[in-house]
Formats: C-alpha cells, structure tokens, sequence
C-alpha cells in the first residue's frame, strides 16, 4: 500500500538514548566532556541532559521496560554510535578540550564530501562522535 501525500516535514532528532551500566558514571562524564545540563533524574532508572536544543537520555540498561508508564519497552545492549555536531572551528576547540580531560581521541576521519569528526568512547565504550556539517553532502 502507498500514501500519495506529501510527507510531514522532520526537523531533526530531538532526542537520542544510550543505555549504560553505572548512571552516575555516564552522566558525570556527559557533564564533565560535554557540559550537557541534567533535566531529569531517577536515580535507579534515568538521567536526561540537554544536549544543544536536544536531549540525551541515559538509561540504566538494566531497566529498559516501563510496565506502569505509557511510553513502549525500548532498549539496547553493546556499544553504539552516536553523534554530536559541531562546526569547523569547533572541532578544532573539541579536541583542545579533550586533550585538557584527557580523553583519548580514538579516531579522526576527513571524509571525501567533506566534514571531520573526532571520535572517542564514553564510560560504557559507545562511539561518540564530534561532527561538522557536510559528511553526507550536505
């Protein structure tokens, strides 16, 4: 079956969610690295950061069903990807800064349609990246 109407517009993601092990330990090192501010806090299932004009959501991976709330069981288990832009100049102070907490960067990449990225590894071994624009061309 196919709609022929015109797709709802998308502005983006507006929030993304990493699944941890030890919530202090995760949300300390989102502070700390990315000066992301905490929204919300339930200390054994939850903290949420403001990531830009988005949100981050960290849940504990041993909790990842809401039997008595309205939002759907979601989840993950091993490392994922996950990226955050930047701008050129930016990248450039991102890897000043983690030089500064010294936080490995793990790799750089240029990529042929333009763009870089840094990236390095959370507490939990996720993949973070600091991208700028222009990766995908556009």
């Amino acid at each position: 079956m196919s709609d022929s109407r015109p797709v709802p517009p998308i502005g983006g993601i507006h929030e993304s969610s990493l699944y941890v092990r030890d919530l202090a330990k995760a949300a300390a090192f989102y502070r700390r690295v990315f000066g992301f501010d905490e929204i919300a806090r339930d200390a054994t299932r939850h903290v949420f950061l403001r990531a830009g004009r988005d949100v981050l959501l960290l849940f504990n991976a041993d909790t990842t069903t809401n039997p008595t709330g309205s939002v759907p069981p979601h989840g993950a288990t091993g490392e994922i990807h996950l990226a955050f832009e930047t701008t050129a100049e930016g990248l450039e102070a991102w890897r000043a800064r983690l030089s500064a907490l010294e936080v490995e960067i793990e790799a750089e990449v240029e990529w042929p349609r333009g763009g870089r990225s840094l990236y390095i590894r959370d507490p939990d071994g996720h993949s973070i990246e600091l991208v700028t624009r222009g990766i995908w061309g556009f």
